[in-house]
């Protein structure tokens, strides 16, 4: 069957992929959200060894007050050893989705870390508020994201005026990477997207064995 692709707003829309959502924004065809059934998966005991999570937050450049976000925070696998670096500070753990709202709260709970806030966030906002992150970082979410461009622009308000936007996206460049082709991102298209909302590319790190570090600030007024 031909792809046909229908222009509504910002987006496009064409015969999906069988990993796709059939939505296009700029270009790219929006993945499939990994629902709360692929827990384990963010849990599995090979994920420092394929990803070196370790590696990834001791560059994040921390300070004991900082503010950060988790958007797409899943289980918490990322939360939970941010918190612990910002003692003065919060962690905002952002999900849209309940059962992994649930996990967060109870494992918040259960380690008693009174810094980390749990969010309910929409497929448009982090709901957060204005000016109030240091740090907000996305990994391995942002190409799932339903609505980007939006909620890109939420995040731009919800970061202080000096904030970062750190996002792990497994490398499409490399074929090796063994990753579904709609779950990777390329450089490229990440700096089209983030910079037709407001953000400039400030730190690009290649230490990760199977993902692009890929930080960001705010464009200069």
């Amino acid at each position: 069957m031909k792809s046909q692709k229908v222009e509504t707003g910002n987006y496009t829309y064409k015969y999906p992929h069988p990993d796709g959502t059939g939505k296009v924004y700029l270009g790219r065809e929006i993945a499939h959200v990994m629902s709360a059934s692929g827990a384990a998966w963010l849990e599995r005991d090979t994920r420092q060894e394929e990803e070196n999570v370790a590696l990834a937050l001791s560059h994040l450049e921390l300070a004991p007050s900082s503010v950060v976000a988790d958007v797409g925070a899943g289980t918490g696998y990322y939360t939970f050893r941010i918190a612990p670096k910002v003692p003065q500070g919060k962690v905002y753990a952002v999900e849209v989705q309940d059962e992994f709202v649930s996990i967060l709260k109870s494992r918040a709970q259960e380690l008693g870390l009174a810094n980390v806030t749990v969010v309910k966030g929409s497929a448009l906002s982090p709901n957060l508020p204005a000016a109030s992150v240091d740090v907000a970082i996305m990994v391995d979410v942002y190409h799932e994201l339903e609505y980007p461009q939006e909620m890109l622009r939420a995040l731009h308000q919800a970061l202080k005026p000096t904030g970062k936007l750190l996002l792990l996206e497994f490398r499409a460049e490399d074929p090796s990477v063994p990753i579904k082709e709609l779950h990777k991102m390329s450089i490229a298209q990440v700096d089209k997207e983030l910079a037709a909302n407001g953000f400039t590319l400030s730190r690009q790190e290649n230490f990760l064995p199977i993902q692009h570090f890929l930080l960001y600030e705010k464009k200069k007024e």
